[in-house]
């Protein structure tokens, strides 16, 4: 006679929290991305740097789209650096294939990107209705609209009293190139507690740092751009062309996902109370690999076997006194080698940090 066991059901028992299909999940989920919108030079381009540098995810915006392809060294970086060097100027429509050809590479999967200066104002080859429809049809839709809201009045204050640097091009403000009376109003400021008080600090010292000699404050100059008659120009046509249809798109996102910021506050103290909306929503910045290579430390490593290779890096850039990296599967091969059906061993001066594990990679790139 069968036992009573034989027909009991079998069960597979499953760790549904495995590590690896965890990580994998990671991996394969949508980046967060970001989209800024706002008045002409009310800070877009500052906000956008600032988060890229922050979250780890990529940059797309004209000009720096256009810097990388020209230093890329490739038949159209090369094709592009000869209309320049010949006083052409670069048509829109190259422009806005290489915003969409950057938009659909494989790091913008993996990193997310954050947006500034699109839907741009020209029309020369997509209208602003177009321009934003392209947006909508993206294989990754921004996930959060950053308005950055300013009135007119003091927005023209403000770039009016931009000054620029001719020789170096930097761009200055106010309370940068005349800021005796500006650190005087700071000091009767701060008062509110001390993080702000903090903060402000903060702000006065990367002001120092500029180091502005008397020379540089006599060579500075106002752009025609930034005249108060020019500044009324482009906010008018800002809100007769393009503020309806933005106001559109805004309305058809998620309201939870559509971030207001005030146009007045500095740079730095728009950029913290973003991140602090953020955080607040549970967002974490995308996962980048880190360099884990120290100069000091080379010559102990490079040389190691394996196990001592591995003890050295696991010490490295420690986010915590007893937390150490931890040995990835692949072990000293590269994982990217490995990838194309080739086995490298990987270089201590190309190991990287990814998540809680390290990667020791053969080549740079």
């Amino acid at each position: 006679m069968l036992s009573d066991d034989s027909k009991q059901p079998q069960w597979n028992f499953t760790d549904r929290f495995e590590e690896d299909d965890a990580e994998q999940d990671l991996l394969l989920s949508k980046p967060e991305c970001f989209i800024i919108v706002g008045k002409p030079s009310v800070g877009k381009s500052v906000l956008a740097k600032s988060i890229a540098k922050a979250w780890g995810c990529k940059l797309i915006e004209a000009s720096q789209i256009l810097q990388e392809t020209l230093y890329s060294n490739t038949e159209l970086g090369r094709k592009l650096q000869k209309i320049l060097n010949m006083g052409g100027r670069i048509s829109e429509e190259i422009m806005i294939n290489l915003i969409l050809d950057k938009l659909n590479s494989e790091e913008i999967d993996h990193y997310g990107y954050v947006m500034s200066g699109i839907p741009s104002a020209s029309e020369e080859y997509l209208t602003i209705a177009e321009q934003i429809e392209l947006i909508k049809n993206l294989k990754l839709n921004p996930d959060f609209i950053i308005n950055i809201k300013c009135p007119d009045y003091d927005l023209r204050e403000r770039i009016s009293g931009q000054r620029q640097d001719p020789i170096h091009g930097r761009l200055l403000q106010k309370e940068q190139w005349n800021p005796d009376k500006e650190k005087k109003k700071k000091k009767e400021d701060i008062i509110y507690g001390e993080e702000e008080e903090e903060e402000e600090i903060e702000v006065i010292e990367e002001e120092e740092e500029l180091d502005l000699n008397e020379d540089t404050l006599n060579r500075l100059v106002m752009r025609p751009e930034d005249f108060p008659g020019s500044v009324d120009n482009d906010v008018a046509f800002y809100k007769n062309n393009m503020l309806r249809l933005l106001e559109d798109y805004m309305a058809d996102q998620d309201p939870h996902h559509l971030i207001e910021l005030d146009g007045n506050k500095k740079p730095r103290e728009l950029f913290l109370s973003l991140k602090s909306r953020l955080e607040f929503m549970g967002l974490q910045p995308t996962a980048v690999p880190v360099l884990l290579h120290d100069v000091q430390e080379e010559e102990e490593i490079i040389e190691a076997e394996d196990d001592d290779l591995f003890r050295g890096l696991s010490a490295m850039q420690r986010v915590a006194p007893r937390y150490r990296w931890r040995r990835s599967k692949w072990g000293r091969a590269c994982p990217v080698a490995l990838s194309q059906g080739n086995v490298v061993m990987g270089k201590s001066q190309f190991a990287v940090r990814f998540l809680d594990k390290m990667y020791v990679l053969s080549t740079e790139d």
